[in-house]
């Protein structure tokens, strides 16, 4: 499992023109699925994501999480994040996990950061989205499971 992770002051994500999904503060996540990922790989993420400091303390580090510091979570499903572009020019989504097997996984992303207190808002999984933020920082972070 493989995550994009920017801290945002805003951000939203519409489909067909509506928006799905808004937050204020907090982290956007895109979330990209392959093939062997499983329930636990998802509850790592969560607890990866929720857990991770990004965001400034009193003196200016980096040393509060998203919990802390009481933001709110983005979480677009993201297939194209196992896309590979090494050979020829039309990438390769081999490694990218089945609608099928991916959107529950994403699902328990989700639910694992509610579990711990988070407002989460999500975008429509499979739909073409439009995602719109304000990146913070810019502080941008992958994290693998």
């Amino acid at each position: 499992m493989r995550a994009v992770v920017q801290r945002v002051t805003s951000a939203r994500v519409r489909v067909g023109g509506a928006v799905v999904g808004r937050i204020g503060p907090g982290l956007c996540v895109l979330v990209g699925v392959t093939h062997d990922d499983t329930a636990a790989a998802a509850a790592r993420m969560a607890a990866k994501l929720a857990a991770v400091r990004l965001f400034g303390d009193d003196a200016g580090g980096m040393n509060r999480s998203v919990v802390e510091v009481g933001g709110s979570v983005l979480v677009v499903s993201q297939f194209t994040l196992y896309g590979e572009a090494g050979r020829g020019r039309r990438p390769s989504w081999s490694a990218a996990a089945p609608g099928p097997v991916a959107e529950p996984l994403v699902d328990a992303v989700v639910d694992g950061l509610r579990a711990v207190g988070l407002h989460v808002e999500t975008g429509v999984f499979g739909a073409a989205m439009e995602v719109e933020l304000v990146n913070d920082g810019p502080v941008t972070l992958i994290v693998e499971i």
